[in-house]
């Protein structure tokens, strides 16, 4: 399998112009045909053998563009596995145009947190996949009931709280790096409050040990000096009301907040409140994307291989994981 992809625009109902567009890049595996059409378009069959594949929905943060996740999807296509990254552009607080996962911050309130969605791209995302589902290069081979929800600081934070399959039929897991459910006091919440999560499905939530991001965004939440991972474990010891064994925590030694983003642009967003890395990039991107692959394919494969990958990576001994668990 060879990683490849295709682009996409949608548009977000509701959504005043001009931040009512989505542009999408649609990673796949695929295999080339030597046909005159891959030759004259670049757009290259996707590689059946495997069909029909897995698709993830990688939610970005804040002002991270979505090639700062194409390291990760590349690798998923080569593991048969479908990604979309996307750009969308928004003003979702007044004031503040950025490049957002697509936040609803009105559905976060506590008088309507839990009633309806708060992610404002993820719907019409799957309308799109399941048109491209239906005619183009990948016709007939997504599998529209086995979607992940993965994200990344905010991205991640809306993967969690919109994991509601209720919400989005097919959504069958999530995953989260470098996010947590704290429930900001600007939202009239009091200090140190959590977001309760959606509990039906599996989750992977994982951070790192030298997250500057989270460290020093603690006020938001009420808190004068912050710790790079307690809300992230706070997340799933305390906002994850399950125990079926299905759920699982992935703390990282000597990851930092935008280890899960490479290249990372830094002339936008906040990486300048970040730590430094305290081991090999290279390896922290390894282990990152070791534990993404086997949570999608256990979860949305049901392979036992990868399960047993993942437990042995989270419950055995690893210079690499600080903490891991399974809930």
């Amino acid at each position: 399998m060879i990683p490849r992809a295709i682009y996409r625009a949608i548009a977000v109902p509701d959504a005043e112009p001009p931040y009512d567009r989505i542009s999408l890049k649609v990673f796949y595996p695929a295999k080339y045909g030597d046909s005159e059409e891959e030759r004259n378009t670049g757009v290259v069959p996707a590689d059946e053998s495997e069909a029909p594949f897995p698709v993830v929905i990688l939610l970005p943060g804040i002002n991270l563009g979505p090639e700062a996740y194409t390291w990760l999807a590349r690798k998923l296509a080569c593991e048969g596995i479908v990604s979309v990254t996307y750009t969308l552009v928004a003003e979702e607080m007044p004031g503040y145009i950025s490049q957002t996962p697509g936040l609803a911050l009105a559905a976060l309130t506590s008088e309507q947190y839990g009633k309806h969605p708060s992610a404002t791209a993820i719907g019409p995302i799957l309308e799109d996949l399941h048109r491209l589902n239906e005619e183009g290069p990948l016709a007939n081979t997504l599998d529209m009931d086995s979607v992940i929800l993965a994200g990344h600081s905010a991205g991640g934070t809306v993967a969690l709280l919109n994991a509601e399959p209720e919400w989005f039929p097919g959504v069958c897991g999530a995953l989260a790096y470098g996010a947590h459910t704290g429930a900001a006091t600007a939202l009239g919440y009091p200090e140190d409050s959590m977001f309760t999560l959606p509990n039906q499905l599996p989750l992977l939530i994982m951070g790192g040990t030298r997250d500057g991001c989270i460290a020093n965004s603690s006020a938001r939440y009420g808190e004068a000096n912050g710790s790079p991972t307690a809300r992230v474990e706070r997340t799933f010891d305390e906002a994850l009301d399950s125990n079926r064994g299905d759920c699982y925590l992935a703390i990282i030694e000597g990851a930092n907040h935008f280890s899960f983003a490479h290249p990372l642009d830094d002339s936008t967003g906040r990486p300048f409140i970040d730590m430094t890395t305290t081991q090999p990039d290279e390896e922290l991107r390894g282990m990152l994307a070791s534990l993404v692959k086997h949570f999608i394919l256990a979860v949305a494969r049901n392979h036992p291989e990868s399960r047993d990958q993942l437990n042995a990576l989270l419950l055995g001994e690893n210079p690499l994981i600080r903490r891991g668990a399974r809930r």
